[in-house]
């Protein structure tokens, strides 16, 4: 590790004293953003090496959320939209994506696959299915690896997968339709036996969730941090968690 700002150590350490068991949420999600940006005021040249930067601070994160006890970690590492960028940069991102499941399979975390795999190509849904069944039994954290995601897609995805489901007992669309509640569709949805994610980061100063959990973040806590993500400390996810303990969670109250 490199030099640490005596003064910046005594006020992390000031922040964790001060977080109660309250401030731990069991699930957390975090719109990894910002890579491109720090690449470039880096000046590093290629914007390959910011999403580089990116997955090495996924590490980090999953170190201080283990530390702190929180159960789930939702990474939205590529999103639908992001599908559509140009190829050369889109190459480069998806290898270093299937880099960094291989390395949370081979360091013992507990992956679990989100998004339309069948929009990705064959490598990287592969990887990332190999992982997901080789870690399933693995205990503690469990690493949500949200790629090729959107939130109106897993909806989407939610009712077609209840419509089978329901087809294939013999059910007719005029039953579903008169018994169908929130519950129905949240068993479909790719964090189903999850908790709900109550605390919601984003990076780089973006202040909207771009359809992140569309469904499950009707009750989460968003928090929005300025910094970049390969620049995010473990102080901005202690004020984070400050934050998340600090409000008062009524539910609709």
């Amino acid at each position: 590790m490199g030099f640490r700002d005596p003064l910046y150590w005594l006020y992390e350490r000031r922040l964790e004293r001060k977080l109660g068991d309250r401030d731990t949420p069991r699930h957390v999600g975090v719109i990894l953003d910002g890579n491109r940006r720090w690449a470039k005021i880096s000046k590093l040249g290629d914007v390959a090496r910011g999403h580089e930067a990116g997955a090495e601070k996924i590490f980090e994160l999953l170190g201080w959320c283990s530390e702190r006890g929180v159960q789930v970690v939702t990474l939205w590492m590529l999103s639908t939209d992001n599908l559509g960028r140009a190829r050369e940069e889109l190459e480069p991102l998806l290898r270093i994506i299937e880099d960094t499941v291989e390395r949370l399979q081979r360091e013992g975390w507990r992956v679990n696959p989100l998004g339309a795999l069948d929009l990705l190509p064959d490598s990287t849904a592969r990887v990332i299915k190999e992982a997901g069944a080789a870690t399933s039994g693995n205990h503690g954290l469990i690493v949500n690896v949200a790629v090729g995601y959107g939130g109106r897609r897993e909806i989407a995805d939610a009712v077609r997968s209840l419509l089978h489901e329901e087809a294939a007992k013999g059910t007719t669309i005029e039953e579903l339709a008169e018994r169908l509640d929130l519950d129905h569709i949240a068993e479909h949805l790719y964090t189903r036996g999850q908790p709900d994610p109550d605390l919601l980061i984003r990076t780089s100063g973006e202040q909207r969730l771009s359809g992140f959990l569309l469904w499950q973040s009707a009750h989460s806590e968003f928090y929005f941090c300025e910094v970049f993500w390969p620049a995010f400390r473990r102080v901005d996810f202690l004020r984070a968690l400050r934050a998340f303990g600090a409000r008062n969670r009524r539910f609709g109250g």
